[in-house]
């Protein structure tokens, strides 16, 4: 448990979970605290909580359904997955202190190029959410991104101030699909201004698609500054 004024992170939660899953604390078909008491035991925020319980349901340790709570599995299963670390983490995990800006948020008919990488309808409306995310003063990343209204009615009257889409997206929908691209595009003077770096400089960039039982979600442009590094374990 940590004491006033201590920050928990995703890990200690995965952690100490585990603790009492082997223990037998926290017995097989047992169902856990839901997400707010979790978040008041471990002194953190809900998508804190929701990122370690998510870990451990695709590690095969838990079962999460929606309405039902988290239970328990009687026989986990570790399976090898691929993960991206929220950016709040990674600037953390890299001893910065995180720091969000938004830029703009619009509810907007789909742009033609965005109704046909995701098969939407013509003028479908879509939520296009620029925001940045900082490493105490340093520009950490650039985050460009599209909700589609019709999956996530929410986002109508969502309010990205504080927020950032992404840590939103978390506590509001589910995905079941993800497909992922990463590339190496160049930064337009728009994109150099935020990252502050030189136009035409190589950016390393991630393209990131959602779908909820068939059904677009979300896509997004996610630019990192200079001298970011991915690093994952398989």
């Amino acid at each position: 448990m940590t004491q006033p004024g201590e920050t928990t992170s995703y890990r200690d939660i995965k952690r100490t979970v585990l603790e009492r899953i082997r223990s037998g604390t926290w017995r097989p078909d047992t169902l856990l605290p839901n997400e707010q008491e979790l978040a008041v035991e471990f002194s953190c925020t809900r998508t804190t909580v929701n990122r370690a319980l998510r870990e451990l349901a695709e590690e095969g340790f838990l079962e999460r359904r929606r309405k039902a709570g988290t239970r328990v599995l009687s026989a986990p299963q570790r399976q090898a997955r691929f993960t991206i670390p929220l950016v709040r983490d990674e600037v953390e995990a890299g001893g910065g202190q995180y720091r969000y800006a938004l830029v703009s948020a619009e509810l907007q008919p789909a742009p033609e190029w965005l109704s046909a990488r995701l098969q939407l309808r013509a003028a479908q409306e879509v939520m296009h959410v620029r925001c940045m995310h900082y490493s105490s003063n340093t520009p950490f990343q650039y985050e460009d991104r599209w909700i589609v209204a019709e999956s996530v009615p929410q986002v109508a009257q969502a309010d990205f101030s504080a927020t950032g889409p992404n840590d939103w997206l978390v506590q509001t929908v589910p995905f079941t699909n993800v497909e992922l691209t990463f590339l190496a595009s160049r930064a337009d003077a728009t994109l150099a201004g935020f990252l502050d770096m030189p136009e035409g400089e190589p950016v390393f960039t991630a393209e990131r698609t959602t779908w909820l039982q068939g059904r677009p979600v979300t896509f997004a442009k996610l630019y990192f500054g200079a001298g970011y590094r991915m690093t994952t374990q398989i």
